[in-house]
């Protein structure tokens, strides 16, 4: 639990200097918490939609993929991110049972749409680049494409002209 704990608050203090802010992080196997000079809606759910060790492990594959390629890195490569991406859902799942303040602070509607439009869009960004032969705009793209014609549906359903 130490991992996520860690993990969980070192988000919050990455997200913390990435809007400027200052940092004092404390992290335990039961607890754990951040002091923070600045706060937003991003900060203070970061954790939650945003996998720190996928991403650690995508800018590790980065820099071996720069050195060595083949096969099993890329084999590694996937297991890897599904079972770092697997801890942060599952971990995340199982706090957000228990009265997280980060996401009363915010509200639970927003707080759930936020969560979800993030890890949706941490997941429409990370799969083409684990895929050669799709690229992050080609990918973008297609989601549009996607989006307009769920909406054009939606229209039609109610009978109104898309705007």
């Amino acid at each position: 639990m130490w991992v996520y704990v860690f993990g969980h608050e070192l988000t919050h203090a990455l997200w913390t200097w990435l809007f400027g802010g200052k940092v004092r992080l404390k992290a335990s196997a039961r607890s754990g918490h951040v002091l923070v000079s600045k706060m937003n809606f991003l900060i203070a759910l970061a954790p939650y939609f945003f996998p720190l060790y996928v991403v650690a492990e995508v800018a590790l594959f980065g820099v071996a993929h720069l050195f060595w390629a083949g096969p099993m890195l890329l084999a590694g490569f996937h297991l890897i991110v599904g079972a770092a991406y697997g801890f942060h859902a599952t971990l995340t799942w199982h706090i957000l049972e228990s009265d997280q303040p980060d996401v009363t602070d915010q509200s639970y509607l927003f707080s759930a749409v936020a969560i979800v439009l993030g890890n949706a869009i941490v997941l429409l960004v990370s799969l083409p680049l684990q895929a050669e032969q799709m690229t992050v705009p080609t990918a973008l793209a297609v989601w549009g494409c996607g989006v307009e014609n769920a909406f054009r549906v939606l229209f039609q359903l109610f009978g109104v002209g898309m705007p």
